[in-house]
């Protein structure tokens, strides 16, 4: 068995050298790094502990070269000559990196914040009394002053220190960060120091141990730095960058195809800007994030590449990391088509807003076996089928953990059963048990959101206004899920949490409708109602909410609960086309105090 070749390796370089590269561009900036935003405390607690030869943490470069290539940009403050290619690229350690360089290499004042966020320019100085003096704190021996090195107070009025010629940096003794590494400035620096205080005995010593003690340090200062070789895979280092990256973005599948994408100049995020403007535009699709629309994508072109005798369909990270701008550019539209496709859909079968779609990853699947089957897809037998296999999906709860392995059996299963194959596997792996109608609570279920849909389908005419549930929407009157036997008196009834609070006793109804009823018992807001739309077509409300009518107005609670169950599970039977096993179980009658059965099965007792 062959050794593992490692993909990285460590060095120790000093200070200088890192400083020196950045000067000559031979190491910047991959172009998805954020820009530098440190803070001027934070830059002098770096040089404070730089002159204490404290750690600063390690450094992470790519070697440029290999598989993974990024458009790269220089760091800030560098300008290194024309069309230099970089060696290295900075993946972690640019806020340090760039705070050393611009503090310490560049004569120009940096840009930097307080801490309160306010942008400022300052430059960096030593005193070198206070760093000799152990009683004094290291970090308050780096002062900064504003730009045109004058420190003023009282509202500008008064001079505090003034900074502004060498010769009064000599007199204060306090020498600028920025001469540390330049050897000609420095010497000059010194030696303009001694002299202005005329040679003196203490001020000789004085300086003597300073440029041992502090300035050797800066000088002779070594940064740890991991280097991954161009050989690395381009999943390895989005990994590695979100695991060990402090400073800069979290370098997402998006921002690292963006990247590299820009090594051919493609503006991804621009491209990207473009579409999701044009996707938030519609109903649903404002949920779509950049990895999903390049997830969706690769599903597609993995599909139809396996379909003309590719490798196998997959949609892993790596695979979307492997995505060509070709493939990109060849299915963009087709996917964007396809999220269109997709909210048409969902819409058809009453799923309206965002928040009430049962699982946003879904989309992907669903948008890429669209934007594949293109016009078939508006056939009636095939919207049959799609429909069933999205709520097996949602009431299978199969879309919640890792499923990527599931999106790219979804979109071949799928087809092929359109064109005559076997059911989906989602179909097939869907179940659903009658107790979880009690454990749906809120709204941050899937099966919850599913069945509030699933009402919708059935009508739900609004109690009070009677209107269907489209023009409502349409019209925005806050529709929401609301409790059919009041919270405040099932409270007062000491009724079990568990089942007044489940999906089983709401319903979709308008906030104006949800007043109305208030915290009475149903029969005196269904009277209420009554006098208003006589009772005949209140309990033909009542019924396009799957609610019986006479158990509610008995303020029959255990009994509306049973019937409404079956309802439910009769409605999910209908989306699924599967059987819902166990509605007379042991398990069903003690939960509910009774079996569940089949609307069928309670006309034929």
């Amino acid at each position: 068995m062959s050794a593992s070749v490692s993909t990285f390796k460590t060095d120790q370089p000093s200070l200088q050298e890192l400083l020196d590269g950045i000067d000559k561009g031979s190491i910047q900036l991959p172009d998805f790094q954020r820009g530098w935003v440190w803070s001027d405390d934070a830059i002098r607690g770096l040089l404070a502990s730089i002159s204490l030869s404290f750690p600063i943490g390690a450094v992470m470069t790519l070697e440029t070269g290999g598989d993974v290539r990024f458009k790269p940009r220089p760091i800030e403050g560098a300008e290194p000559p024309a069309g230099v290619e970089p060696e290295k690229l900075v993946l972690d350690g640019q806020q340090r990196l760039t705070s050393l360089y611009l503090a310490v290499r560049s004569p120009k004042p940096v840009p930097t914040k307080t801490e309160k966020g306010k942008k400022i320019e300052r430059h960096y100085y030593i005193d070198i009394a206070k760093a000799l003096d152990p009683a004094v704190d290291r970090v308050d021996a780096i002062e900064s002053v504003p730009a045109d090195r004058v420190v003023r107070t009282n509202f500008n009025r008064d001079i505090e220190l003034d900074l502004s010629s060498r010769e009064k940096e000599y007199a204060a003794g306090k020498l600028p960060t920025d001469t540390l590494f330049d050897f000609k400035a420095f010497s000059d620096w010194r030696n303009g120091f001694q002299k202005h205080h005329k040679y003196a005995q203490p001020v000789m010593e004085q300086w003597q141990k300073f440029e041992e003690q502090i300035c050797q340090r800066f000088t002779q200062y070594k940064l740890p730095v991991i280097e991954l070789k161009k050989a690395t895979p381009k999943e390895a280092v989005c990994q590695v960058f979100e695991k060990v990256n402090t400073g800069g973005v979290s370098l997402t599948v998006f921002e690292l195809v963006t990247a590299t994408f820009a090594a051919d100049d493609f503006q991804l995020r621009k491209d990207w800007a473009t579409r999701r403007k044009a996707l938030e535009a519609k109903e649903l699709l404002e949920v779509v994030e950049p990895e999903n629309f390049l997830t969706s994508l690769t599903l597609l072109a993995r599909y139809e590449g396996f379909k003309a005798g590719g490798a196998a369909v997959s949609c892993k990270r790596k695979d979307v990391l492997d995505l060509t701008l070709a493939q990109y550019q060849a299915h963009a539209d087709r996917i964007q088509r396809g999220l269109v496709d997709a909210a048409r859909f969902l819409r058809r079968e009453r799923v309206y807003e965002s928040r009430n779609l049962p699982y946003a990853t879904q989309l992907m699947p669903l948008a890429a076996t669209l934007a594949h089957l293109g016009k078939r897809a508006e056939d009636d037998a095939v919207k049959r089928k799609l429909a069933r296999w999205y709520w097996c999906g949602v009431f299978g709860e199969l879309y919640g953990g890792s499923t990527e392995t599931r999106f790219a059996n979804d979109i071949q299963d799928v087809v092929a059963w359109i064109e005559g194959g076997d059911e989906p596997r989602t179909v097939r792996d869907a179940s659903f048990a009658p107790t979880r109608l009690l454990t749906l609570q809120t709204r941050r279920s899937a099966a919850y959101k599913g069945i509030a849909a699933l009402l919708l389908r059935a009508g739900s005419d609004d109690f009070w206004s009677g209107d269907p549930i489209e023009l409502t929407t349409y019209f925005d009157l806050a529709i929401d899920i609301h409790h059919v036997f009041p919270q405040k008196w099932c409270k007062d009834q000491e009724l079990p949490v568990r089942k007044w609070n489940s999906v089983i006793n709401k319903a979709p109804l308008t906030a104006r409708t949800n007043r109305s009823i208030g915290g009475r018992a149903p029969s005196e807001y269904l009277g209420t109602i009554d006098k208003k739309l006589t009772a005949k077509r209140v309990d033909e409300l009542l019924a396009t909410h799957l609610i019986d009518p006479a158990l509610l107005r008995a303020d029959d609670f255990d009994g509306f609960i049973r019937a409404r169950a079956s309802c439910l599970l009769d409605a999910i039977e209908a989306a699924t086309g599967k059987p819902v096993q166990g509605r007379d179980s042991e398990e069903t009658v003690e939960a509910f105090g009774g079996p569940l059965p089949r609307a069928e099965e309670s006309k034929a007792e």
